[in-house]
């Protein structure tokens, strides 16, 4: 985890020290990526590091965290419709998917980054995020599921904690593929609508 020493730094040194390290990692992946080329480029000692984090699974997990807050921040909050029809909802939810998307297009550390930690998964540290990562987002995704059932967008003959795992499970395929082959931009719209249309035909009544 990151040490609290870590947090009393300057924030000009800690935003050293994590492009630093967003860009080691992006550029190398995480298996090959390398601490003291991070240190190195950070201009800090070894010791320092190991003072501030407790290895490299901690810096990754710390740097990913950062930028996908920066991520969401830069989204802002889905405006999901509580009454009219389905089709305002799938919509909503389209145009939300497509901005988050082409918002990664144009981050590609990011991208790396989530790739990285996707095909390092069975890391304990990683693994251990990629799990506080889906506890975060589950409010949302109970509120949404709720707000869907609500206009009629989403079934419900099936227990909710069966249809949000099926959107958990679809969800990180497709972000993965994505994530492995980023689209050109010119067909990112048929794309996320294409993907979207699959969660529908799963969730729909």
């Amino acid at each position: 985890m990151v040490r609290p020493r870590f947090g009393k730094l300057p924030a000009q040194q800690q935003q050293s020290i994590r492009a630093a390290a967003r860009d080691e990692f992006a550029r190398h992946g995480f298996h090959d990526a390398s601490l003291n080329r991070v240190i190195e480029a950070a201009g800090i000692s070894k010791g320092s590091m190991y003072y501030y984090f407790d290895g490299k699974d901690d810096l990754y997990v710390y740097v990913l965290r950062t930028e996908l807050e920066g991520l969401v921040d830069r989204l802002g909050p889905l405006s999901m419709p509580s009454e009219g029809d389905p089709e305002r909802f799938w919509s909503a939810l389209t145009d939300y998917y497509l901005r988050s998307m082409s918002m990664l297009t144009e981050s590609p550390d990011l991208v790396a980054l989530i790739r990285g930690w996707l095909a390092a998964s069975t890391t304990p540290a990683l693994a251990q995020a990629l799990a506080e990562f889906e506890q975060a987002v589950m409010p949302w995704l109970q509120e949404a599921l709720r707000r869907g059932q609500q206009v009629g967008a989403v079934r419900r003959d099936l227990p909710s904690t069966l249809l949000i795992a099926v959107v958990l499970g679809m969800g990180q395929a497709m972000d993965s593929w994505l994530m492995a082959q980023p689209p050109d931009p010119a067909d990112l719209p048929g794309i996320v609508e294409a993907l979207v249309d699959m969660i529908r035909g799963a969730m729909q009544p």
